[in-house]
Order: structure tokens, then C-alpha cells, then sequence
């Protein structure tokens, strides 16, 4: 006869993944502050290093004649020394903004898009503003970064500077970049206290949207994530109010969803929610590509 004991069940442990490190562009004065308070709140909230990013170039100006040639290289001399007194501005601003992160500081003479993508080897999320209309070339384009940086981007409404994150909405699409999406996110999705899967679809796509998100629900559960599904039917034209509507019915201040776009000869062609949620975010947006 063989003795058996009784043996304890053993507890699911959930990993709960974190960004240990955010990387974000500063400008000099006042342009960046609430983009740089966000990040360093965030940062000292799930405490990660922060770092800081000063970046400006110039276009050369093409020039023929001796003398337009030397009057070219005192305005490009001149042009140079305007750019590093900018970038050290920006760092006295970041030094400011980010007061009690963990912080470093990291100059690049390039645009601000191109050092954010590059630099972006040694964060696990990049900060951005909303992007202009102005082609600014002090201002990073979150487009840019979005489609060529490799990480995920967490856009920063305008007049926002703390994000919570306990409720959270992720806007559904069967899409690589919706899947990558929520991946990226699970570090925010893992600490919420309510994260609502939304699909926004055609009415004649609710049932087999309700399918997918309930796949979607079910996994996040196993990730230790409260999800609950959502499905809605509006027009097409009608898909970011929708999104934004929910949130605000959910308390939500953050958004998860796919960004959808690709190069247009030099420029930038997104999909319409997209496109609204990189110009005009009503609140904090994680997007990944």
C-alpha cells in the first residue's frame, strides 16, 4: 500500500512586465514641459530611468560666389551657435520638467524624429507630442518615430501631464499592429484596475467582433489584466468619437490601439483614426506599428 499526500495547489504567478526605461524630446522654454512632466511622473511611477533628448539641425544653404560662399559659412557659424544655445536650453527645461526621475541627458545635432528613432535602441517607450501641422523642424513628428523607431509611442494630449492609467481602453482591430499593440502595453494594462476591449465595427461585423474580442478578453485575463469586452456599431466616419466616447464613459485616460500608416514619398499616409489620434488626442495614446 502506497501513502499519498495531499499536495497544495501551486499559485499562478503572474509576471508583470514594466518599461524600465523612456526616452523623450525636450525643446527649449516652456514647448515641452507637459510632455517632459508625463514622462518623468510615469517614470517614477513605474521606476524606470528616464532620458532626455536635446536634438536641431539646419538645412545648408547652397550658395555660389566667393563671397556668398564666405557669407554662407558666417550665417551656417552663426546658425550653429543659435542651435547650441537652443539645445542647452532644452536640457535647463528637461533639468526642470523631469525633477525627481531618474534621469540622464543625451544631445544629438539631427532632427528631432531622427535622434528620438535612433536613441530609441535604449528605451522601451518613447514619449511624444501630438504632431503638427507646421513641419517645424525643432519638433519631433511622432510619425516618424511611430513607423521607423521600433517601439511603442506614448502620445501626450496637449494640456496633459500625468497619466494614471487605471482605466484603460484598447481600441480592437484584427491587425498585426493592434496584436503588437497590446503586447506593448501590458506593462499599463497589467496595473489597471479596468481595461475595456473595444470594437468599433460595421453593424453588420458585432458578431463576429464579439468573437474576436472575447478571444482577446480571455488572454488578457491569463496575463492577470481585468478585461471586459466591448462591441459598438457606428459608421466609419464616426470611429474616433467612438473611441473617445467610451473612454470618457469609462474614466479612461489612455487609449491602446495599432497605428496604421506607411512612407508617401517623403510623407506620411495613416489611416483616418489614426491620423486623429496623432493630431488630436482627447487623451494619453499608446500606439505601435
Amino acid at each position: 500500500m502506497h501513502e499519498t499526500e495531499d499536495r497544495k495547489a501551486i499559485p499562478v504567478v503572474v509576471r508583470h512586465d514594466t518599461f524600465s526605461t523612456l526616452l523623450v524630446h525636450a525643446e527649449p522654454g516652456q514647448a515641452s514641459t507637459h510632455r517632459v512632466e508625463a514622462a518623468a511622473r510615469l517614470a517614477r511611477d513605474l521606476g524606470a530611468h528616464l532620458i532626455g533628448v536635446g536634438a536641431e539641425t539646419f538645412e545648408p544653404m547652397l550658395m555660389a560666389g566667393p563671397f556668398l560662399g564666405y557669407a554662407g559659412g558666417e550665417w551656417a557659424g552663426l546658425v550653429q551657435d543659435g542651435i547650441r544655445k537652443n539645445i542647452a536650453a532644452a536640457e535647463a527645461a528637461f533639468q526642470r520638467d523631469a525633477a525627481g526621475a531618474d534621469v540622464e541627458w543625451r544631445t544629438l545635432e539631427d532632427y528631432p524624429h531622427t535622434a528620438l528613432r535612433l536613441l530609441a535602441r535604449a528605451a522601451d517607450l518613447v514619449v511624444v507630442g501630438p504632431r503638427g501641422r507646421g513641419g517645424d523642424v525643432r519638433t519631433a513628428d511622432p510619425a516618424d518615430v511611430l513607423l521607423n523607431a521600433g517601439r511603442p509611442i506614448l502620445v501626450v494630449p496637449e494640456g496633459r501631464h500625468h497619466l494614471r492609467a487605471q482605466s484603460v481602453v484598447v481600441a480592437w482591430k484584427d491587425t498585426r499592429e493592434c496584436r503588437r499593440a497590446i503586447a506593448d502595453a501590458l506593462p499599463f494594462l497589467q496595473r489597471a484596475d479596468d481595461v475595456v476591449v473595444l470594437a468599433v465595427v460595421k453593424p453588420d461585423a458585432v458578431e463576429s467582433a464579439a468573437f474576436e474580442v472575447a478571444d482577446v478578453v480571455q488572454n488578457l485575463k491569463r496575463h492577470g489584466v481585468e478585461a471586459r469586452p466591448l462591441v459598438t456599431a457606428v459608421p466609419r466616419e464616426g470611429v474616433t468619437a467612438e473611441i473617445e466616447r467610451v473612454a470618457r464613459a469609462n474614466t479612461a485616460d489612455l487609449v491602446v490601439c495599432g497605428g496604421y500608416g506607411h512612407s508617401r514619398t517623403r510623407e506620411w499616409a495613416f489611416g483616418g483614426v489614426t491620423d486623429e489620434l496623432l493630431h488630436r488626442p482627447a487623451c494619453f495614446v499608446l500606439m505601435s506599428h
